[in-house]
């Protein structure tokens, strides 16, 4: 497959007003437009948008009442301050201040009048070029504690990965408590757990295994898996970096922050 161009598609009330919006406060053009459809597009890397009306028959019956709510439009940029400053400043509706997440982005959000959500995302990777040896063939990496996440069931701490300087691959330690469960998930790219302490009890496609210290387990991708520790337990998990989640019953895919 061979991708040439990327078109986020949605289905809002009022065109024109996400039209306006997005053409005023982002700097995106329009490339095609007639009654309840818009196209939208920039001459950078952000991603294509074409807006349709709420009802329309191109539609198929289903999805013609269904609207963009949930979703946000997320777009890197460079300068995310001087970004922040000029759209307060032009009065765009800024619903989430500018804030800095432990796994190293910066993002602050906007709502439009449909109630699509903009992000603008800046990573502060390269506010870690103290940690990098520059010009070498060699990264050495010490973790710290905005590289830690706790969840209900698990404490993940990144390693390697985007952020951290590696290209390719994501590492990361998992620590769970007795009696722990992580949630029912697929990666879409396989992972590889080694076991360094206690055991784990994985459930995956329907096989259950249990995994000791010592021992590493390879979970292929877009199945679904859970994690169970019968006892204390610690793994090292490496992946490519680019792998997202899913979770049965839900729409869309989620990031794992303690890999990016």
């Amino acid at each position: 497959m061979n991708v040439s161009t990327s078109t986020l598609s949605l289905t809002v009330a009022d065109v024109d007003a996400s039209r306006d919006f997005l053409c005023t406060h982002l700097g995106y053009e329009v490339a095609m437009a007639q009654d309840g459809f818009a196209s939208l597009t920039r001459e950078d890397a952000a991603v294509d948008v074409v807006l349709l009306r709420k009802g329309t028959e191109v539609l198929p019956a289903e999805q013609r009442d269904r609207e963009a709510g949930g979703l946000i439009l997320a777009l890197t940029v460079t300068d995310l301050d001087g970004e922040e400053a000029r759209l307060r400043a032009a009065g765009a509706p800024i619903t989430m201040p500018l804030r800095e997440e432990p796994w190293g982005e910066r993002l602050f959000q906007m709502t439009d009048p449909n109630g699509i959500v903009i992000q603008l995302v800046e990573w502060a990777a390269a506010d870690r070029s103290a940690d990098r040896n520059e010009g070498t063939a060699m990264h050495v990496i010490t973790s710290a504690a905005e590289d830690v996440t706790v969840s209900p069931n698990a404490t993940m701490a990144r390693l390697a990965a985007p952020s951290r300087g590696s290209a390719e691959l994501s590492t990361w330690t998992v620590a769970m408590e007795t009696g722990a469960t992580g949630p029912e998930h697929s990666i879409d790219r396989e992972q590889v757990w080694t076991v360094t302490a206690g055991a784990l009890e994985v459930t995956c496609d329907g096989r259950s295994e249990k995994v000791s210290a010592g021992q590493t387990l390879i979970l292929p991708p877009n199945l679904v898996r859970q994690v169970h520790a019968p006892e204390p337990a610690e793994a090292h998990v490496s992946m490519r970096c680019d792998g997202v989640a899913s979770v049965p019953g839900t729409e869309g895919t989620r990031e794992l922050p303690w890999a990016r």
